[in-house]
């Protein structure tokens, strides 16, 4: 059976006040429940020590190099040294802002597997993309070269994450069905290039306005394995409950 999960990427919010506040919300809602915390990196070390066996915790980002003179860059090696155990590559901003592309976001998958971290994998097609018919193609490529030269045991730390750019930060939402198609072709990808058995296993998330309103009708479909949640995992109450949807 796969693993399912649901991550939180709270981007560029939260002051550590707050963030203190919103962890010890989540760990008083979660139960018996589990959840990863991809927080900014001021708060890394925080986050570390107030979080117990039912939270994990992430970083939203790394550098694709493995140290020397690189202001302002954090290091696979830094992460793992907080204790950090995911790390989200190659989200969609990260691609758009930083001008980020699939050389980019393999590189920063092998350092992150050479730590010892779960890279969460990002993919996804634009609106213009996705209008025009080719998101697939779009999407078969940003897979295949993200993952050229990892081998299936590298492949087993990796988490994907359909993130249909159109959706994301919009209020819009792929339909069910429209995720479940891309997550049925991802899955055969990974059968095609590594094995059946590898993708069957493999946990692919979907991300794109999930709420606690569509959450449940969203992992209704079997190869929909969680959710990558931003805006509603700023409010631990809300996303609890897409926690506890899955």
């Amino acid at each position: 059976m796969r693993r399912k999960i649901i991550v939180a990427n709270w981007k560029m919010n939260t002051s550590l006040d707050e963030a203190i506040n919103l962890i010890i919300d989540i760990k008083n809602l979660i139960g018996d429940d589990y959840a990863v915390l991809c927080v900014p990196y001021t708060h890394l070390g925080t986050a570390q020590e107030l979080a117990d066996d039912r939270i994990g915790i992430g970083a939203q980002n790394l550098c694709s190099r493995e140290e020397g003179a690189y202001t302002g860059e954090i290091s696979g090696k830094m992460l793992a040294s907080f204790g950090v155990e995911y790390v989200i590559v190659g989200h969609s901003e990260r691609r758009k802002y930083f001008s980020e592309n699939n050389t980019d976001i393999n590189a920063k998958l092998k350092i992150a597997i050479k730590n010892d971290l779960s890279p969460i994998l990002c993919f996804g097609e634009s609106l213009e993309q996705r209008d025009k018919g080719n998101y697939l193609e779009i999407i078969k490529t940003q897979v295949e070269e993200a993952l050229q030269d990892l081998n299936a045991q590298d492949l087993s730390s990796v988490i994907l994450a359909y993130e249909p750019i159109w959706a994301i930060g919009t209020g819009q939402t792929a339909s069910p069905q429209q995720a479940q198609e891309v997550h049925v072709f991802v899955r055969k990808l990974i059968s095609e290039n590594y094995s059946p058995e590898l993708a069957n296993k493999i946990c692919i998330l979907y991300g794109g306005s999930v709420k606690s309103s569509n959450a449940k009708e969203i992992f209704k479909e079997k190869d929909i394995d969680g959710a990558l949640v931003g805006g509603a995992s700023l409010n631990a109450s809300e996303f609890i409950k897409i926690v506890k949807a899955i």
